[in-house]
C-alpha cells in the first residue's frame, strides 16, 4: 500500500519505518529542513532500538522522506497525520498543527483517501479534521483515528507486538482499508520472519479492535491516564511505606500477584514523565471540564507525581543534612531508560533544583547527554562514565532505570567516591546487597540499609600488670589493632 506519514517525530518516524517493514512503500514528510537533510544522509535523530536499522534497511527503496505534503499527499492511498499536539497554558491540547496538515492535505486529494489521525488528540478532533478539509475540497475522503500506543525505549517491539490495534472509523470503507494495512500483523504473516524477537507474553497476532472515532480517541487518553494512575498510585503507597517503616517492595509485590491490578507500570519512583503522559492527563482532564465533568480523580494523580519530586529533595536532604557546596554524582537524564528524550523529566527536574541548591553536579546519561547539555548548559559537569561522574562525590544519585545502572561495580564506586552513600531513586538494587558493599542505601518505600559498623581500631583496655613486671609483658593478640574493613 502507498502510505504518506506527516511528521517525523517519535511517532511518525517510527511508525515510517515499520510500516516500509511490513511492505509498504512510504512517504514521510517533514517541514523541517535539517531533519530532512540528515534522515536522508542516514542519520537517526532518536535513540530507539531497533530504529536505525530499519532506517538503513528501507531508506531510498520502500521509504522516502519529502518536504511536500501535497506531494505525498497524491502519491497515496493512506495519509497518516503525526504531527505534535503540545499543550496550552489552560491544558488542552493545541491542535493547531493538526489543523494546518489538515488544510495541506485537503489541496492534494485527487482521489479517495483515509486519513488517519494518528497523534494523541481529544475526542472529536477527527470530526474536526473532516470539516476542515471538507470546506477545502470536493474529493471524498475518510477520517479515521488510530491511536498509537508506542512507548518511548521499546516503540519499534510495541508496533510489531502491540497489546490490540484500535480502528476507530466512521465508515466500512475506511474500516476494510486500515483491516488490510494491518494484515500482515493480524493474519500473523510478518512474524514468520520478523527482525524483532518476541517479547515474553506477547499476544500474537494482536487483536484489531474497531470503533466508532470518539471511542477510539477516548480509548487512547483513559489508557494513559489510567497507566498514569497507577504509577502514582504506588508512589502514593510508597511514601507512607517510607512513613511507617514498610517495604514498598513487598507491598507491591503482594498488591501485584493479583490478577486484576498486576505488575506493569507498578513500580515506585520519580513519577511518570515524557511526551506523552504530563500533556495527556492535562488535555484528558480538559476535555472532561468542557463536557461539564469534574474529573478530580485526574488532579490527583498530577499532584502525587508533582509531590514525588520534591519528596525525593527532602530526602535527599535528610540524607547529606545540607545541600549547600555538596558534590553530587547523578545518574541518568532521561525520562525513562532506552530514550534521549529529557521532556518532562523528573531527573531533570532534580538536577535543576539541586543546581539551585548550590550543589556542584556531574551528570552522566547513556543517550540524553546531548539534549541534558542544550537545556543546562554550564550549570553541571557532564561526565563520560558513571564512575567519572560519582569521582569525589558526597553522594550516588540515580534517577533513570537504565540497565547500565543496575551493573554498577560497588568496589570502583568506593575507591572513587567521599562518601558510601547512595540515593536511589527508580529502587534498582537490593538493599541488603548494597550495605553488605559498605554503602549507606536510600531509596524509594524501604528503610534506609546500612553497613555493618567497622570494627574498632582502638586496643582493648590491659589487666592490670603486677609491678614490676612492666618490662616483661608481652602485647596479646587481642590488643592488636582489628585490620580496617
Amino acid at each position: 500500500m502507498k502510505v504518506a506519514i506527516i511528521g517525523s517525530g517519535y511517532v511518525g518516524l517510527v511508525a515510517a519505518a515499520c510500516f516500509a517493514e511490513l511492505g509498504n512503500d512510504v512517504i514521510c514528510v517533514d517541514n523541517d529542513a535539517a531533519k530532512l537533510a540528515a534522515l536522508q544522509a542516514g542519520c537517526t535523530p532518536i535513540h530507539e532500538q531497533y530504529l536505525p536499522e530499519l532506517l538503513a534497511r528501507h531508506r531510498g527503496t520502500r521509504l522516502a522522506f519529502s518536504a511536500s505534503v501535497t506531494d505525498a499527499v497524491r502519491a497515496s492511498a493512506v495519509v497518516f497525520i503525526a504531527v505534535g499536539t503540545p499543550p496550552a497554558e489552560s491544558g488542552e491540547a493545541d491542535l493547531s498543527y493538526v489543523e494546518a496538515v489538515a488544510h495541506d492535505i485537503a489541496q492534494g486529494l485527487n482521489g479517495y483517501k483515509v486519513i488517519i489521525e494518528k497523534s494523541t488528540v481529544p475526542v472529536y478532533t477527527c470530526e474536526w479534521i473532516r470539516r476542515v478539509i471538507t470546506m477545502n475540497t470536493p474529493q471524498a475522503f475518510d477520517v479515521v483515528s488510530n491511536p498509537e500506543f508506542l512507548r518511548e525505549g521499546t516503540a519499534v517491539r510495541d508496533f510489531f507486538y502491540p497489546d490490540r490495534i484500535v480502528v476507530g472509523a466512521d465508515s466500512p470503507r475506511a474500516a476494510e482499508v486500515l483491516r488490510r494495512l494491518y494484515a500482515p500483523l493480524t493474519s500473523g504473516a510478518y512474524y514468520q520472519a520478523a527482525m524483532v524477537a518476541r517479547p515474553e507474553g506477547a499476544r500474537v497476532p494482536p487483536p484489531l479492535v474497531v470503533t466508532d472515532s470518539n471511542s477510539a480517541e477516548l480509548i487512547k487518553h483513559a489508557s494513559n491516564a489510567f497507566l498514569a494512575m497507577k504509577i502514582s498510585f504506588i508512589n502514593a503507597v510508597a511514601n507512607l511505606c517510607d512513613a511507617v517503616g514498610a517495604d514498598v517492595q513487598q507491598v507491591r509485590e503482594g498488591i501485584g500477584l493479583d490478577l486484576r491490578i498486576g505488575r506493569s507500570f507498578f513500580n515506585p519512583g520519580l513519577g511518570y514523565g515524557g511526551s506523552c503522559f504530563p500533556k495527556d492527563l492535562l488535555a484528558f482532564r480538559a476535555v472532561a471540564r468542557e463536557s461539564g465533568y469534574d474529573f478530580g480523580l485526574l488532579t490527583e494523580v498530577i499532584k502525587i507525581n508533582q509531590e514525588q519530586r520534591r519528596l525525593f529533595i527532602k530526602k535527599i536532604r535528610s540524607a547529606l543534612w545540607t545541600l549547600r557546596g555538596k558534590r553530587l554524582g547523578v545518574l541518568g537524564l532521561a525520562f525513562k531508560g532506552g530514550t534521549d528524550d529529557i521532556r518532562e523529566s523528573p531527573a531533570m527536574e532534580i538536577v535543576k533544583a539541586l543546581v539551585g541548591e548550590s550543589c556542584d553536579v556531574c551528570v552522566y546519561d547513556p543517550a540524553a547527554t546531548a539534549n541534558a547539555r542544550a537545556c543546562l548548559g554550564d550549570s553541571v559537569r557532564y561526565a563520560n562514565t558513571p564512575y567519572e561522574a560519582a569521582t569525589g562525590a558526597h553522594a550516588l544519585l540515580i534517577l533513570t532505570d537504565w540497565d547500565e545502572f543496575s551493573g554498577l561495580d560497588f568496589a570502583q564506586l568506593a575507591a572513587v567516591m567521599k562518601h558510601r552513600l547512595i540515593i536511589d531513586g527508580r529502587n534498582l538494587y537490593d538493599p541488603s546487597t548494597v550495605a553488605a558493599s559498605g554503602f549507606m542505601y536510600y531509596s524509594i518505600g524501604r528503610p534506609v540499609a546500612q553497613p555493618e559498623p567497622r570494627l574498632s581500631t582502638v586496643p582493648a583496655a590491659r589487666p592490670s600488670t603486677p609491678q614490676g613486671a612492666e618490662h616483661t609483658a608481652q602485647a596479646r593478640p587481642e590488643e592488636v589493632s582489628a585490620p580496617q574493613g
